[in-house]
């Protein structure tokens, strides 16, 4: 490896700790902002749409796609949309941490979701790690109930997740990824408003938010959606699939960290809190070494 090499390796180590930062950071917001789940998340992606619509034009960055592709990415916007609906709503249920946890179950689904989805074997590892998964959420659940509403919504979060995951590693094989999240946010922004518009709520929508709302959904929509995505993107060029699966694992203990500092005592929970995070903590992280070691094998 060449000297340039390993140092663009390393500008893209730090500009992904980084984006996985900014997205542990996102649950910080999602408290902060006083304003409700579906609200804040139609803001957040019309303000990402909007930013990163800017930044395509800037850099001249073609955004043509067939009218099948584009159907394809449109509809895909629902799901996106209603995992953060979900996200955002876990946080307002319970707390940063509890749903931080419960989002990392994402590795679970995946597991179960995939082959189901593309038409492979389950494989023993997966069942294993899964297994160790569900008994983390089981000792989060006991110890943790007055929560219930929270981690529900925050495993259903995780699975909404997965499921867009995976679409998009197919989508990933044909089209441009930037292009993928383009049309997808644009698609999450389209279908939220016409829940809004069913609801009526859109029409009571004055914008009259706070200052504090207003700044907190700036940096929601621009820093940690359009820039982190494209950021995100980026570092593919150079680092494995294997770094950045590894890396971005550490979105929920960056997350738990700033929302100790955040919110202090809230955010302070039950031993079988923490045993149940260990267990799933260490599942994830240990879940990509497998697979590793198994596509070598």
């Amino acid at each position: 490896m060449t000297a340039k090499t390993l140092s663009d390796v390393n500008k893209n180590l730090l500009i992904l700790h980084f984006t996985v930062f900014i997205w542990g950071f996102t649950g910080i917001l999602g408290a902060l902002i006083s304003i409700g789940a579906v609200q804040m998340v139609w803001y957040r992606v019309m303000i990402a749409s909007i930013t990163l619509f800017i930044y395509f034009k800037v850099s001249g960055l073609n955004l043509k796609v067939s009218t099948a592709q584009f159907l394809q990415f449109f509809f895909t916007g629902a799901i996106v949309a209603l995992h953060w609906i979900l996200f955002f709503g876990a946080i307002k249920a319970s707390t940063v941490s509890v749903t931080l946890v419960c989002l990392s179950s994402f590795t679970l689904f995946t597991a179960v979701l995939e082959p189901l989805i593309k038409k492979t074997a389950l494989q023993a590892g997966d069942i294993f790690i899964g297994l160790v998964i569900i008994c983390g959420i089981y000792l989060i659940f006991k110890f943790e109930s007055h929560y219930t509403s929270g981690i529900i919504l925050g495993l259903s979060a995780a699975g909404a997740a997965s499921l867009f995951s995976i679409i998009n590693s197919n989508f990933a094989k044909k089209s441009d990824a930037r292009v993928i999240g383009f049309y997808e946010l644009s698609g999450a922004f389209f279908w939220i408003t016409v829940y809004r518009l069913l609801d009526k709520s859109l029409l009571q929508e004055h914008f009259n938010l706070s200052v504090s709302d207003w700044i907190y959904l700036f940096i929601l929509g621009t820093i940690c959606t359009a820039l982190a995505y494209i950021a995100g993107v980026s570092v593919m060029r150079t680092l494995s699939a294997f770094r950045v699966a590894l890396i971005s694992n550490l979105e929920p203990v960056y997350g738990i960290i700033l929302a100790f500092i955040f919110f202090g005592h809230k955010e302070t929970m039950s031993a079988g809190f923490y045993m149940g995070s260990a267990l799933i903590l260490g599942a994830v992280f240990l879940y990509p070494i497998y697979k590793k070691r198994r596509s070598k094998a």
